[in-house]
């Protein structure tokens, strides 16, 4: 939905929240509070909070008496007395729609039973086997890490210690490799051990198979040939149905452990109907960057999940067992915000793709740390050829970024052109993409899409599309992005297929597919889900994906979408070279905003944790 569009429907939810008010006999001035504080909450949800905290109702009342009357208006529970009230008032003056409160208080209760659930430690570390098959399969990182402690290997045997172990690092930091570690050691000590991969999205769950698979090469064959082959979405995961979801805490699904990638894209409510449906006994491994992006609906349950890296001496004494690492040696950073989470999270800190002076993990770090004045000056002098920066002020010509996006799908062009196979053009066209902050504008998506769509239609020598009501966007070479799931096509969000002609000349989108005889499965356009051209994509579409190379469009104005997080999330999409078109002004704003999502997810987690 547009701003509009939130603002109508916190009109009405404002309306109906004070007559259900005055319905219940409240008095005058508590059904003006529950009216105010309902519209200002449904805004809150809209832009991703989970809760609305009462500090910001601009009024004159002070907060004592605006709890007062809210409490008043007979709408409004507390966490002691929910009962089937629409909104929730917590102790900190959070103001919650009472599904969300529910949400988060399963959640967190989810947690700490997995937290509770029993350490393996003893068991696990009076294994020789399994310590020697940890020195093993990490023996690389002991040759380059010249005695300091390797998280990877430590972040392995934590989540063969417990039930739920959070993993955060950025791109290239290891979390695939420690991950197919840590499942061997799994069907190593359990052959038998039922696991399952998933991602929120199709093209996540599909590069983290492939990741997998490459990553678990040097494991011997038949250790390998136990390891988990297929990944799949959350939902496709859990089963959707008519009602919501097959799988859920009483009837739960058939795993000893669940390993979940790009978990950073989890909202609030499907990561705590993810988790209920995890059997008790079950492992929790999350992976995920927790300065990347937070989901596009409410929470961002991954980067609170990741706040606190600290380890208890219990925990530190049975790694050091564990792995052979001094536990002076096992020193984890202090944390963001202290947690009831302990003994769960590690962040993954050195980068193996792109080193941090590297002109990519310079601007990432720049970004990451609010240094906006440094990351400009750096990018204006333009001393790395593996960032550029296209100084374009508002209502400027794009025709530079225009012919630098041209010259990224140059090989794709070229491969459409001569008809290559499937397989060439697939490739191709994943090495580059367009990254916008916005779908609408002239440097929005929509308008992007439309401009490239007629630059490579010229530069494949194809007539101009036609135009008007019942015109077909369709044309040799238009890759398109679902943005609905359709799981009997087994199309899910996220996915991107390529239109060319089939065995028989008519037009047909491919879509990777590793089950498929080629490996790609031909779906008719007039089929296909919801979809769009894939030019330029959103942010939020492409976590989860890599590109050699990205171009990074930001608007002509600031904008409150614009964060640190959406930038760092951007840049972190490419392997080799990054491209932004913005000005000065728009980039330094986006640099020194952080994203606030507003929550009391550690407040549930510490209530939870009380005996």
């Amino acid at each position: 939905m547009n701003e509009r569009d939130d603002q109508l429907l916190a009109e009405g939810f404002a309306r109906h929240a004070s007559a259900w008010a005055t319905a219940e006999g409240a008095p005058a001035a508590s059904v003006a509070a529950v009216a105010r504080a309902a519209a200002a909450l449904s805004l809150a949800v809209s832009e991703g909070h989970v809760c609305l905290l009462l500090s910001a109702l601009a009024d004159d009342a002070d907060m004592a008496s605006r709890r007062a009357a809210l409490l008043a208006s007979r709408i409004v529970g507390t966490p002691d007395a929910p009962g089937a009230l629409p909104l929730i008032l917590d102790a900190d003056d959070r103001l919650y729609l009472h599904r969300y409160f529910d949400y988060e208080r399963r959640l967190a209760r989810r947690l700490t039973q997995a937290r509770l659930a029993g350490a393996d430690a003893s068991a696990a570390s009076a294994s020789p086997a399994l310590r020697a098959q940890l020195r093993e399969l990490f023996a690389a990182n002991a040759a380059r890490l010249d005695g300091a402690a390797d998280w990877q290997q430590l972040a392995a045997a934590l989540a063969l210690r417990g039930r739920l172990t959070v993993i955060s690092g950025g791109p290239g930091t290891g979390k695939t490799t420690t991950v197919v570690n840590l499942l061997a050691c799994l069907v190593a000590l359990d052959p038998g051990c039922r696991i399952a991969l998933a991602a929120p999205t199709g093209k996540a769950a599909a590069r983290m198979t492939d990741a997998i698979r490459q990553r678990a090469q040097h494991l011997p064959e038949a250790l390998r040939e136990k390891m988990p082959r297929d990944s799949s979405t959350v939902h496709r995961l859990l089963g959707v149905t008519r009602a919501g979801f097959a799988h859920d805490a009483a009837n739960p699904l058939p795993i000893d452990a669940l390993v979940v990638d790009e978990a950073s894209m989890l909202d609030l409510a499907l990561a705590t109907r993810l988790l209920e449906a995890v059997p008790p006994a079950a492992r929790i491994i999350l992976l995920g960057d927790k300065d990347q992006l937070a989901a596009v609906e409410s929470g961002a349950v991954f980067a609170e999940l990741s706040v606190d890296p600290t380890l208890t001496a219990a925990c530190v004494r049975d790694l050091a067992a564990l792995t052979g690492t001094p536990a002076s040696a096992i020193a984890p950073p202090p944390p963001a915000t202290p947690s009831a989470l302990k003994d769960c999270a590690v962040w993954f800190t050195q980068t193996y793709r792109f080193a941090r002076d590297s002109g990519i993990g310079r601007l990432a770090h720049d970004i990451n740390t609010g240094r906006a004045a440094e990351a400009t000056a750096w990018l204006r002098a333009g001393t790395d050829p593996g960032v550029a920066w296209l100084d374009t002020p508002p209502h400027a010509s794009l025709d530079a970024a225009l012919r630098e996006m041209d010259a990224g799908y140059a090989a794709y062009a070229q491969a459409v052109a001569d008809k290559r196979g499937i397989a060439d053009i697939t490739e191709a066209f994943g090495r580059f993409r367009v990254l916008c902050a916005l779908r609408d504008g002239p440097r929005g998506v929509t308008a992007l899409n439309a401009a490239l769509t007629r630059r490579l239609r010229a530069a494949l020598r194809l007539p101009g599309l036609a135009e008007g009501p019942g015109a077909s966007p369709w044309f040799p070479g238009r890759p398109v992005l679902v943005l609905n799931n359709d799981p009997v096509l087994r199309l899910y969000n996220g996915d991107v297929g390529i239109a060319l002609p089939g065995a028989e000349g008519q037009l047909l989108v491919h879509f990777p597919d590793a089950d498929a005889p080629a490996g790609f499965r031909a779906v008719a356009p007039v089929r296909l889900p919801r979809h769009e051209t894939a030019f330029a994509m959103t942010v939020h579409k492409s976590q989860g994906s890599e590109f050699d190379g990205v171009l990074v469009m930001l608007p002509e104005q600031r904008s409150r979408v614009l964060t640190r997080e959406l930038l760092y999330t951007a840049v972190t999409r490419a392997r080799r070279r990054v491209t932004l078109v913005t000005d000065a002004a728009v980039l330094e704003q986006a640099i020194a905003t952080p994203t606030e999502r507003h929550s009391g997810l550690l407040t549930r987690l510490a209530e939870a944790a009380r005996p």
